[in-house]
């Protein structure tokens, strides 16, 4: 059998042109867009060792982190799945101020498996994340931050969905569950399995309140699940009152800021339960049934590293951006093509062009290929003593 020496591991991909062209002009844009907004840009490693990068997630990320032994230690290294602990190592163990502190970052992650909208396991994860400010108006700023970066890719009908894990932990912490009991629950909640649900509750011999109030939460989603969850978790400790509170204030404040955004609730939707703290959220587009950004709160992300500061952030796949959105630059069109003459006047026409920015591809002696098979659709063309850019027409032939 003949070996095919080009082919790839399964789920991992590389970017030709022009699609690459498009992605690294959409990186420059939203970078800039996060500047704008004081975000500071990291660079963290693509290795670390594996502890420091499952801090706070646990086994939300353990199954997608490739694991290797480095030679010179002997300990065990990741290879980020994620990037978001390490930018909450950055701001706790290497920053360290006590301000609010506002981080942004993009590059490669991998995956042990495929997740998200991609198909890859290699996606080109960005986002940001806001340290030292526990207040709704962080996750304000960080949903808004998010949305201008759908926007500024083109995507086009995006809307939120919100949740707060702290309303299902404080459940079944009011119902005394063990990890064992409190995993059989989620796994069921996740898949809005309500016959499961009461059958647990039943199986664990909950009381009546906290159980009842448990399998409510499948059925409490949608644009009023708040309003419905007032009566449903009336008996509710304080902790989930609190949640619910929290989720019901920001609510408000989307609708101030953001007026034009639908925005759906799931109060049995728990996008990193092991990992988030609070306020969870995810923006969703048309005919799409994943998520194309997501995020929250998750306060507790940096205690390993000796601060355990307030923390919310969101990311997203640029190569599911760039997919969805319309952002395309259209420099393939754009490029011009010149002559090999070696001209002076020609040779400063192409070097004042690309002072300029634009893009120009100089023909070499004796190459296969005219003006539109290099993808040109300009070209440098003599007119007396100066050479101008001219559209190139059909039936050009350079």
């Amino acid at each position: 059998m003949k070996d095919n020496h080009w082919l790839l591991p399964e789920g991992i991909d590389e970017t030709l042109p022009p699609q690459a062209q498009d992605l690294e002009q959409l990186r420059r844009k939203l970078l800039d867009l996060y500047s704008t907004w004081g975000y500071e840009l990291v660079f963290p490693p693509i290795i670390e060792y594996l502890e420091s990068l499952l801090t706070g997630t646990g086994r939300d990320l353990d199954l997608q982190t490739f694991k290797l032994t480095d030679q010179i230690t002997g300990r065990t290294l990741g290879i980020r799945a994620d990037m978001t602990p390490q930018a909450a190592r950055i701001d706790a163990h290497q920053l360290r101020r006590d301000c609010p502190t506002r981080l942004c970052y993009l590059g490669t992650v991998l995956n042990s498996r495929f997740e998200g909208l991609s198909g890859s396991r290699s996606p080109e994860q960005v986002g940001a994340e806001l340290y030292g400010y526990s207040g709704v108006e962080a996750d304000v700023e960080i949903l808004g931050l998010m949305l201008a970066s759908l926007e500024g890719a083109g995507i086009e009908g995006v809307h939120l969905d919100l949740g707060h894990v702290g309303i299902f932990r404080g459940l079944t912490q009011q119902a005394g569950l063990d990890e064992r009991r409190e995993l059989a629950l989620f796994d069921a909640l996740q898949r809005k399995a309500v016959p499961e649900l009461q059958s647990l509750v039943k199986s664990f011999e909950l009381e009546e309140g906290p159980g009842r109030m448990l399998v409510s939460l499948a059925e409490l989603s949608g644009d009023n699940a708040l309003e419905r969850a007032e009566s449903k978790l009336s008996e509710a400790d304080s902790e989930v009152r609190e949640s619910l509170r929290e989720l019901s204030l920001l609510a408000d404040r989307l609708r101030e800021s953001y007026p034009g955004v639908p925005v759906h609730y799931d109060l049995a939707e728990l996008r990193g339960y092991h990992y988030h703290t609070g306020v969870t959220f995810a923006a969703f587009v048309p005919q799409l049934g994943q998520e194309v950004a997501r995020g929250g709160r998750y306060d507790d992300i940096g205690r390993l590293f000796g601060r355990a500061r307030p923390a919310c952030g969101f990311s997203a796949d640029l190569k599911v951006l760039l997919r969805l959105g319309k952002a395309a630059s259209g420099t393939s069109d754009s490029m011009i093509y010149a002559p090999c003459t070696g001209e002076p006047q020609l040779n400063q026409k192409i070097a004042d062009l690309r002072a300029q920015g634009q893009r120009v591809v100089q023909e070499l002696p004796g190459q296969v290929g005219d003006a539109m098979e290099m993808g040109c659709g300009q070209l440098l063309v003599k007119k007396g003593e100066s050479w101008v850019v001219e559209p190139v027409a059909q039936n050009e032939i350079v």
